[in-house]
C-alpha cells in the first residue's frame, strides 16, 4: 500500500497546504498523488465555505495541487471530529469505514495521502464496539507511515516531540517532519528548530513550507513545491521513482 499520513502537532499548523504542497512535488518528479480527508469538521453537507469563508481542506488540496482530494464523513461544528458528530446527534465516522475510503483509492502507482484533523492524538470517531480511534490507529490499520506538520516557532520542539514520541509508543514509522509556515525571514527560534528538532525527536526535517503558499496560485503553487521538500525523500516516497521490487512493504 503506498499510503502516506499527515498530521499535525496541533491545529492551524499548516498540515493541508503542507498535504498539498507534497502532492503537488511528487507530481512534479514524474509520480501521481491524490489526498484522502477522512472526516472534515466546520462545514456542512452541501457547504463550499464555512463562517469565515474558508473551503474544506480537500477543495483547498485540489485548487492548489490540481490533484484528486476527497472527503469522507462532514459535521457541521468546527471541533474534534468524534465530539462534532456527538453533538450533531449523528453516527460518527467508524474506523472500518476511514480505512475502507483509503483502500478504495489506493493504487500502486500513486502516493495516497491521507490527512488527519489536528493532532495526532484528535478523535476521528468510532471502533465497532465504540471504542475512539485517531489517525495513528487508522495509520497503523493501513499499515502506513505518519507524516508530522510542525509549526516552526518557540515551543516546537515540545510538540513535536510529544507527538512522535507518540508514533514510536504505537509502533508507527514517522515519515518526516515537514515545517509548515516557514517565515520569509526566519528568526533565532526558527533557525534553531530547525537544527534542534532532528536532534530531540530523531526524525529528519524533510521539508519547509513557506508561509503564505496557500495563497499562491495553483501555477505557482505547483511550479514551487518540489523546491520545498528534501530531493532524495521526495523520491523515496514517490511511487514513480520505485522499482517494484523497491517499494516499501504494508508494514513499512
Amino acid at each position: 500500500m503506498t499510503v502516506l499520513c499527515v498530521t499535525g502537532t496541533s491545529t492551524g499548523v499548516g498540515k493541508t497546504v503542507a498535504a498539498a504542497a507534497i502532492a503537488a512535488a511528487v507530481r512534479s518528479i514524474g509520480g501521481d498523488a491524490m489526498v484522502v480527508k477522512p472526516a472534515q469538521t466546520g462545514f456542512g453537507p452541501h457547504d463550499l465555505y464555512d463562517a469565515d469563508g474558508a473551503e474544506p481542506d480537500a477543495r483547498v488540496v485540489a485548487r492548489l495541487a490540481e490533484v484528486c482530494a476527497v472527503e469522507g464523513a462532514r459535521f457541521p461544528d468546527p471541533l474534534a471530529p468524534l465530539t462534532a458528530a456527538v453533538r450533531a446527534g449523528v453516527t460518527p465516522l467508524q474506523r472500518t469505514d476511514a480505512a475502507a475510503l483509503v483502500r478504495r483509492y489506493d493504487r500502486a502507482d500513486r502516493l495516497t495521502l491521507v490527512e488527519g484533523a489536528g493532532g495526532v492524538l484528535v478523535r476521528l470517531g468510532t471502533d465497532h464496539v465504540g471504542t475512539p480511534f485517531t489517525l495513528i490507529d487508522l495509520a497503523a490499520d493501513l499499515g502506513a507511515a505518519v507524516l508530522v506538520v510542525a509549526d516552526p516557532a518557540l515551543g516546537t520542539l515540545n510538540h513535536t516531540e510529544l507527538t512522535t514520541r507518540m508514533l514510536a509508543t504505537a509502533g508507527v514509522p514517522c515519515a518526516g517532519i515537514v515545517l509548515g509556515r516557514w517565515p520569509v525571514e526566519p528568526g533565532l527560534a526558527e533557525l534553531c528548530n530547525l537544527t534542534d528538532l532532528p536532534g530531540t525527536t530523531g526524525v529528519p526535517v524533510v521539508g519547509r513550507v513557506p508561509d503564505g503558499a496557500g495563497l499562491l496560485n495553483a501555477v505557482q503553487f505547483c511550479a514551487d513545491a518540489r523546491g520545498w521538500f528534501d530531493a532524495a525523500w521526495l523520491a523515496e516516497i514517490s511511487p514513480a521513482t520505485l522499482s517494484p521490487t523497491a517499494r516499501p512493504k504494508e508494514s513499512a
